[in-house]
C-alpha cells in the first residue's frame, strides 16, 4: 500500500496525538508555537511618556515663545510628586521614556530650543521653545496595545521579541504544548558505536543525527537504544527502554524494508498480521524519494514512528513527518527554482537545496548534492527540501514548494 506524503503525515499525527498545554517561561518557549492566544495584562505603554529628551509643553505653550523652566522629570520618577498640578506656566524638562506630567500637550526636543542645553536653560531660568503641534513626541498610554486585547495570537511562534513583550507585561509563562519526549532507536548488527569501526561495519551516524534533529525541532530525547538483528534481543531491549523512560513516542531508523533482517518491522509488525496493513501497525511505501519505506506501530502502549535507515532518508523523513507531528517545524513556502528539473514518474522527489534571495528579491531554491539517500556529506549545506512533484517538468524560474530545514 502506497501513501502520499500528506497521507502519511496525517497518519503519524493521529498515531502520536497531541500533548497537554503547559506554561513555559518565555525564554524557554522560544521557537515554540503558542497553543492559545495571550491577552495583554496592562496597557503598553503603561502611561503617557516622552519620546525625546526635551520639554513638556501645555496647551498655552504650543504657539512657542519664552517660558520659565520647571523641575526636571527623569525616567522612572513620578511627575505627580514634583508637579501635583501638572504643567502650568513653566515648561518641564523631561527625559526620554519619562512619564509625562498631567496637562502635557506636546514635547519639543531640547536641541531645537534656545538655549539648546538643559543646564544653560536651568541657569537662565527661562527657555525659548518652538511652536509644536499637539501630540508631538508623546507616546500615549496604550498606544502599543491596550489591556485585555489580544497580545499574542494562537499559532504565534515565540521569538526573542516575544520574550521582551512578555517581560514588559509581567507575563512569566506562555502556553505551549508540552515538549515531546522520545526514545531513539538506531543500529543493527552492521552499525558500530561512533568510536568503533570494523571491516564490515559502519559507524552510527543516525543516532547523533536524530538527536541533533530533535534538539533543532524542540523535541526532548529521553533515551537511546541500539537495535540488534535478533528479534528477541531487540524486543527485550526496546521493552526495557520503554519501561524505563516512558516516552511519548519511539523513533526508529532502519529495519523496515523487505530484507531478511528487518528486525524493526518483524517485531513491531507482529500485531498487524502478515500483510502489515491491519491492526496497530502499518509498514509500506510513501510515494517519495528519498524515504519511501515508512512505518507506524504501537509497542507497549507507546506510538512508534519508523523511519528508513539511510541517513539522508532518515533526515528527510524526520523533517516531513516527525518534526511537524511531535515538535516544531517551519511552514512550507514557495520558491523559484534556478534550473530545469524533471520529476520522477511515480513519486515526489525531495531534493536538498539552498535557499537564497536573488537580486529581484525572489526566494530562490538551488539543489545541492546528488539525489542518493546515502549522500549525507553532500547534503550538509542544504537549508531546505525542494519538492519536485511526480511527473513534473519545472523550468528555471518556475515556483515549487520548499520545506525550510
Amino acid at each position: 500500500m502506497t501513501r502520499t506524503p500528506e497521507d502519511h503525515l496525517a497518519a503519524v499525527r493521529e498515531l502520536v496525538g497531541t500533548r497537554e498545554i503547559t506554561d513555559l517561561p518565555p525564554a524557554a518557549a522560544v521557537g515554540r508555537t503558542l497553543a492559545r492566544a495571550v491577552a495583554a495584562v496592562e496597557d503598553s505603554p503603561r502611561f503617557d511618556n516622552s519620546q525625546m529628551d526635551g520639554y513638556a509643553l501645555g496647551e498655552r505653550h504650543l504657539a512657542g515663545g519664552s517660558f520659565p523652566v520647571g523641575p526636571t522629570i527623569a525616567a522612572g520618577h513620578d511627575p505627580d510628586a514634583l508637579l501635583p498640578a501638572g504643567v502650568t506656566d513653566a515648561v518641564v524638562p523631561v527625559m526620554t521614556g519619562a512619564r509625562l506630567p498631567a496637562g502635557t500637550a506636546a514635547v519639543v526636543k531640547v536641541e531645537t530650543c534656545t538655549p539648546p542645553e538643559f543646564g544653560a536653560a536651568e541657569t537662565a531660568g527661562r527657555v525659548t521653545v518652538p511652536a509644536a503641534p499637539a501630540g508631538q513626541f508623546v507616546r500615549p498610554r496604550g498606544s502599543d496595545i491596550a489591556a485585555g486585547s489580544e497580545l499574542l495570537p494562537a499559532g504565534h511562534v515565540v521569538n526573542p521579541r516575544t520574550v521582551g513583550v512578555a517581560a514588559a507585561q509581567g507575563i512569566t509563562g506562555l502556553p505551549v504544548r508540552r515538549p515531546a519526549r522520545v526514545l531513539l532507536c538506531t543500529g543493527g548488527d552492521e552499525i558500530s558505536a561512533a568510536e568503533e569501526s570494523g571491516s564490515a561495519t559502519i559507524r552510527d551516524a543516525n543516532g547523533p543525527l536524530l538527536a541533533a534533529l530533535c534538539a533543532r525541532h524542540g523535541i526532548t530525547v529521553a533515551g537511546h537504544v541500539r537495535t540488534s538483528d535478533d528479534p528477541a534481543v531487540f524486543r527485550a531491549l526496546l521493552h526495557g527502554a520503554v519501561t524505563t523512560h516512558r516516552p511519548d513516542a519511539v523513533i526508529t531508523s532502519g529495519g523496515i524494508s523487505h530484507g531478511r533482517f528487518e528486525v524493526v518491522r518483524q517485531v513491531l509488525g507482529e500485531a498487524a498480521g502478515a500483510s502489515g496493513t491491519t491492526g496497530t501497525a502499518w509498514f509500506g511505501h510513501v510515494a517519495q524519494q528519498p524515504g519511501g519505506p515508512q512505518g507506524c506501530a504501537v509497542f507497549a502502549g507507546v506510538p512508534v514512528v519508523c523511519l528508513p535507515g539511510n541517513p539522508v532518508s532518515t533526515a528527510v523523513s524526520f523533517r516531513l513527518f516527525v518534526a511537524p507531528a511531535l515538535g516544531e517545524a517551519p511552514a512550507s513556502v514557495t520558491a523559484v527554482v534556478d534550473r530545469d528539473l524533471t520529476g520522477l514518474p511515480d513519486k515526489d522527489q525531495f531534493l536538498r537545496a539552498v535557499l537564497s534571495v536573488d537580486v529581484t528579491g525572489r526566494l530562490t531554491a538551488s539543489p545541492v548534492g546528488g539525489a542518493g539517500s546515502h549522500l549525507l556529506a553532500q547534503s550538509v549545506t542544504a537549508s531546505a527540501l525542494l519538492r519536485v512533484p511526480a511527473g513534473a517538468q519545472l523550468s528555471a524560474g518556475r515556483t515549487a514548494t520548499v520545506y525550510p530545514l
